[in-house]
């Protein structure tokens, strides 16, 4: 119901933009014979208004795979390289929760891992709002930072890699087959900040899927009967996307393509010294603002994947 739901509203909105595009025309047609100057003013604005919404509408179009339209699930890997992988994860989190927040999509760290010295060594988010996954599948690869280390007494130029991982959220138990005899779920004390009941009470939870080997968990909520649905969540997403990969591999094998065994090279770099620049590999854009992009200011990369997209389906 839902699926139908949307798919009328996309109707709706085509098919009304189809009769302003036709009313648009007469108005012209009649303010020409009449040679009305204020109607053709408007006229023109209205056809401004219109290429906008065709822009948009345009835009949309690059969601319309099956999973686009869902929540998305996100995670942060800290690659090899010690600190200052672990530092670079968590700046890289920070520019997707700030990404978030300026689009109002709704961002739950769902699960993290504190790095020894400083950052992160992983996080999960969820990301919740429409064409989340549509979105944030863009970001989806190995992210390479080139800069001058903080940690490192001698200044020496680094660099550090972080794997991010986007998967859609699964909307029902039907699509990820989970058998409750295949779960091992264990309980724990929250690691990190916390106040008395994180310290006394184990809410912390651990789901290992049995069948597959995955582990995900959660420790960020109060207690753990949300801990353990958040969790569950995470997993439903984990196993959707292998199963993603099964079929994409099933496909290829047929197509005689080769599938490459591991996540490839990075997607994206972002340099800091000498000079300041981020380019993404895959589509050429690139910007020298870096630090608006490390600040959540991700749109120009999104939309160059999301118009190769739908230019190499096309």
């Amino acid at each position: 119901m839902r699926q139908l739901a949307s798919l009328k509203d996309t109707v709706t909105v085509w098919r009304a933009l189809e009769r302003r595009v036709a009313e648009t025309g007469e108005l012209y047609e009649l303010a020409q014979a009449e040679g009305d100057d204020e109607m053709l003013a408007h006229v023109a604005e209205e056809a401004d208004a219109i290429s906008a919404e065709m822009d948009r509408l345009e835009h949309e179009l690059a969601f319309g795979g099956p999973y686009d339209r869902r929540n998305a699930i996100l995670a942060v890997h800290a690659g090899a390289g010690g600190t200052e992988s672990q530092d670079w994860a968590e700046m890289l989190l920070r520019m997707y929760l700030r990404w978030c927040e300026a689009h109002r999509f709704d961002a739950d760290v769902l699960d993290s891992t504190l790095g020894e010295e400083a950052g992160i060594k992983s996080a999960t988010v969820e990301i919740r709002g429409a064409n989340a996954y549509g979105y944030l599948k863009s970001e989806r690869g190995v992210h390479r930072l080139v800069r001058l280390s903080p940690y490192d007494s001698t200044h020496a130029r680094h660099t550090s890699f972080v794997l991010v991982e986007v998967m859609p959220e699964a909307e029902a138990a039907v699509e990820v087959d989970i058998k409750p005899d295949d779960l091992r779920i264990d309980v724990y004390h929250a690691a990190g900040h916390g106040g008395q009941n994180v310290q006394k009470v184990a809410t912390a939870v651990r789901i290992t899927h049995l069948a597959t080997g995955v582990v995900v968990t959660c420790q960020n909520e109060r207690s753990q009967s949300r801990n353990k649905e958040s969790a569950l969540r995470v997993l439903e997403a984990r196993l959707l996307e292998r199963e993603l990969e099964r079929r994409a591999a099933e496909q290829a094998a047929l197509k005689g393509e080769h599938v490459e065994a591991g996540w490839g090279n990075q997607i994206r770099s972002y340099v800091l010294h000498p000079y300041k620049m981020v380019k993404d590999h895959r589509t050429s854009y690139e910007t020298s603002n870096a630090a608006a992009v490390l600040d959540g200011d991700l749109d120009g990369f999104i939309q160059a994947y999301l118009r190769s997209t739908v230019g190499s389906a096309t």
